[in-house]
């Protein structure tokens, strides 16, 4: 198998994400890891890309670097990922997609509306493919979840219930710690802090499963945290295009909560649960029957649930090989087979009107307000 060339911008030494996506996108054999610019210090970046592994002329000291050094090679990258800063998504992704490259961009995508919608016209007319690392929808127990709701087995869903609460940054005097305090800072987050952060993740998987879209929100944003200027607590009410009812916490400030993202969807015919700290079971309770639990691995699973499972069961799959199903599905896509669970610069776009538009009603009293992009309305 001829490997796709793969390259990274951010995700350097000691940060959260980068080694997942090497991990991922490593995984399968699909990609091999060809080029680099890790970090924000250039010599810093440079030296750890070629520690990895990448050779000295594509170790990189910035973006503009890489963009000006990839661009005209007959070997270029057919991948590059963005892992960097919430502000830099924007102005990376677009100057890689209008050069002709693929993009996986770290959530959220942008840090505004406007520069959302341009991306999804970017993306459209470069033909080609700008996805968003929403990766907790390609476990292969959510792709379950998915395929059940499509296939009718709970009916109509009625309500969505999820959160994704934890409580890491609830400790006031870790406050000014670095890698705490940029998450509540406009400068460096943007509007929000944890409902961009994780209430979006939340907020995607609402909409994954029930394959619906949200329309209208009530946001309520609470910093418990006096010298944080963004919110470390929301609760979103929102309701569906398709009538569904769904309800959204999401904190950090939740002390004795680890990873705390799970999801429950009601139908007219029985209820599904699926939660990150056991993502290998999927709940399932038909309408006046037993409580049932799907294990990843057994037999009977829809296809796209079995594609994505590579370990035998009983045995755990995590994060990162929810990464890796991303970098699976952004390897058939390449290769022109369209996978319909790759997160998209529209579900990108999306997330960012809920995320501006929950800002709006919080501070409106929770005033219900259109949430959908302009150009999706």
């Amino acid at each position: 198998m001829t490997k796709l060339k793969w390259g990274m911008i951010g995700g350097g030494e000691g940060s959260q994400i980068g080694p997942a996506h090497r991990l991922g996108a490593l995984a399968d054999g699909h990609f091999e890891f060809t080029a680099g610019a890790l970090d924000h210090r250039p010599d810093v970046g440079r030296d750890y890309a070629q520690r990895l592994g990448i050779a000295a002329d594509r170790a990189y000291g910035d973006w503009t670097e890489m963009l000006a050094g990839e661009k005209n090679r007959d070997d270029r990258i057919d991948l590059v990922t963005v892992a960097t800063p919430n502000a830099t998504h924007f102005e990376i992704t677009k100057s890689f997609l209008e050069a002709g490259f693929n993009v996986l961009c770290e959530k959220p995508m942008t840090m505004t509306v406007e520069e959302g919608e341009e991306i999804v016209k970017v993306a459209e007319k470069s033909g080609k493919i700008c996805a968003v690392n929403y990766c907790y929808s390609a476990y292969p127990m959510v792709r379950q979840a998915r395929a059940m709701v499509r296939a009718g087995e709970i009916g109509k869903v009625r309500l969505v219930v999820t959160n994704f609460s934890h409580g890491h940054h609830g400790d006031a005097t870790d406050a000014d710690n670095p890698r705490v305090r940029w998450r509540y800072d406009p400068a460096m987050a943007g509007v929000s802090g944890q409902f961009a952060d994780c209430g979006i993740h939340a907020l995607h998987m609402a909409s994954f499963i029930s394959d619906d879209k949200v329309e209208t929100l009530s946001a309520d944003f609470a910093s418990t945290i006096p010298s944080r200027e963004l919110e470390d607590d929301a609760m979103v009410n929102f309701r569906m295009q398709g009538g569904t009812v769904g309800r959204l916490w999401t904190s950090s400030v939740a002390i004795g909560r680890q990873h705390g993202f799970d999801i429950q969807v009601f139908g007219e015919t029985g209820g599904l649960r699926w939660a990150s700290e056991q993502p290998n079971q999927l709940i399932y309770t038909p309408v006046g029957g037993r409580t049932q639990v799907i294990e990843k691995g057994e037999g009977g699973l829809y296809e796209d649930a079995q594609r994505l499972s590579r370990v035998a069961i009983a045995h755990p799959e995590g994060f990162p090989l929810a990464v890796a199903n991303i970098y699976c599905d952004l390897a058939d896509a390449i290769k022109g087979e369209v996978r319909d669970g790759l997160p998209g610069a529209a579900d990108g776009v999306r997330s960012m009107a809920a995320v501006h538009t929950a800002v709006q009603s919080a501070k409106a009293g929770g005033a219900w307000l259109d949430a959908r992009p302009s150009i999706f309305r």
